[in-house]
């Protein structure tokens, strides 16, 4: 049996549910960083959705030139695929079912929260895969189509376009998952936790688009031979709560690690879906992060080497992504003035993370991207409220001071090919790459 064909049962018996009917929530005691790291996700969609629809005037401006991907008013989660706790989770925290349900929504959304989707188009099906395969397909055509929900009312939806570059939140069952594309990028649920403003935001996923923007060139030239497009992206893109989408990556990735032996296929395997890097990369984070702990001399110099240790960690594609996160910052600084929002945001939200001492993230700036982020601030007359935002310390007296301290490493020279890239490990891709790859039999365009 090829193997595209027997992913594909396995995804479609995980989210084919079981015959005999099961209580939603069973009362069972549940850890409260697992209700915590649900409740974190559908905080940071309902920031997200609204951030979204205010970027897509952005991809609309003639004057500015972007490529483009088709975004909805709203965003769902399902609980097929969960068990246990998870499945329980998704419902105390979210009143999530395995139905297709509206977790978060934008002004004018003709969805509200709540809502379970059960027709798309004139389809039915009562595998929630399917439905959102076919939620997929309607949204990247860019045409109104309807939506019946479980009440029986149809509603008419409009996708919208926006600059490419997915902005999504990492899964509640793997908060610390990170990962950086020209198609996606996939953010820890560090976001969230900072509770960002709606200029925070909107700064977030202006980023993400920038991201793209500037570094997509390279992002592709690194990896030539990526499949653009594909069944398991297009399902994360949408929902990020179908657990058969995770288990799936993980049995690909360890067969493609025996080669390499079981001991690496199960780190593989538990990175991907812990962490979304693989072991090699988490341990160069670890002992990086330890050295900043023994060098720190302030809370501020400190979450700057941290940051500093989060991105010189990264391999593969998001390695390239990193080496124009400054030029990320800078794009979305001017998208946010073109917006009429405070592109001071930037700042504001990196001083928040810092204060919860949250580095493992896009949004932590290390000293580089502070320095390089200051100057566009004070270029555009906006040198005083980086300084409030910042909490009155000037970057360039940080930034003496770190000389005088051991630096984490960062590795930003660009390369088409680096040797001491943990990403050259069999099946060592970041968590976004190793969909695209994956051979499943409706795969990607």
């Amino acid at each position: 049996m090829r193997w595209g064909r027997w992913v594909w049962m396995l995804l479609a018996a995980a989210l084919g549910g079981c015959s005999t009917p099961q209580p939603l929530d069973d009362g069972r005691t549940l850890d409260p960083n697992l209700l915590a790291s649900f409740q974190l996700y559908g905080q940071g969609e309902r920031a997200l959705r609204p951030a979204l629809v205010r970027s897509a005037r952005i991809a609309a401006n003639p004057d500015i030139e972007c490529d483009k991907q088709w975004e909805l008013p709203f965003a769902v989660a399902t609980s097929a695929g969960s068990e246990g706790d998870d499945r329980v989770a998704w419902w105390r925290t979210l009143q999530v079912d395995e139905r297709l349900t509206v977790i978060a929504v934008a002004e004018g959304s003709p969805l509200q929260v709540g809502e379970r989707i059960v027709r798309i188009s004139r389809v039915q099906e009562r595998s929630a895969l399917r439905m959102l395969e076919v939620l997929g397909v309607a949204r990247e055509d860019g045409r109104p189509f309807e939506v019946q929900t479980a009440d029986g009312r149809v509603h008419r939806i409009q996708p919208f376009e926006v600059c490419r570059g997915y902005t999504r939140l990492a899964p509640p069952t793997a908060p610390k998952t990170q990962d950086y594309h020209w198609l996606m990028s996939v953010h820890p649920l560090e976001l969230p936790q900072a509770g960002p403003s709606a200029d925070e935001a909107l700064w977030a996923v202006l980023w993400t688009q920038g991201l793209s923007e500037e570094g997509g060139a390279r992002m592709k030239a690194y990896q030539v031979t990526t499949q653009i497009g594909g069944t398991l992206l297009q399902l994360y893109s949408l929902a990020t709560g179908v657990a058969a989408v995770r288990a799936a990556t993980s049995t690909i990735l360890e067969e493609a690690a025996k080669k390499a032996g079981a001991a690496l296929a199960e780190a593989l395997k538990d990175q991907i879906l812990q962490q979304g890097q693989e072991l090699a990369r988490q341990k160069i984070r670890e002992a990086l992060q330890g050295a900043v702990e023994k060098v720190g001399k302030s809370q501020a110099l400190g979450m700057m080497q941290k940051a500093a240790a989060n991105r010189g960690a990264l391999g593969g594609v998001a390695w390239i992504a990193s080496t124009v996160w400054e030029r990320a910052d800078a794009w979305a600084f001017a998208r946010m003035r073109e917006l009429g929002a405070d592109p001071i945001a930037g700042l504001r939200l990196h001083q928040k993370l810092q204060k919860l001492e949250l580095a493992g993230n896009a949004f932590a700036l290390d000293l580089d991207r502070l320095l390089a982020l200051n100057k566009v601030a004070e270029a555009a007359g906006m040198r005083a409220q980086a300084l409030v935002a910042l909490g009155g310390l000037p970057p360039e007296e940080l930034g003496e001071e770190m000389q005088r301290m051991p630096q984490a490493s960062v590795r930003t020279a660009f390369r088409f090919d680096s040797p001491d890239d943990p990403a050259a490990l069999s099946g060592g891709r970041g968590l976004i790459d190793n969909m695209l790859h994956l051979p499943l039999a409706s795969g990607g365009r």
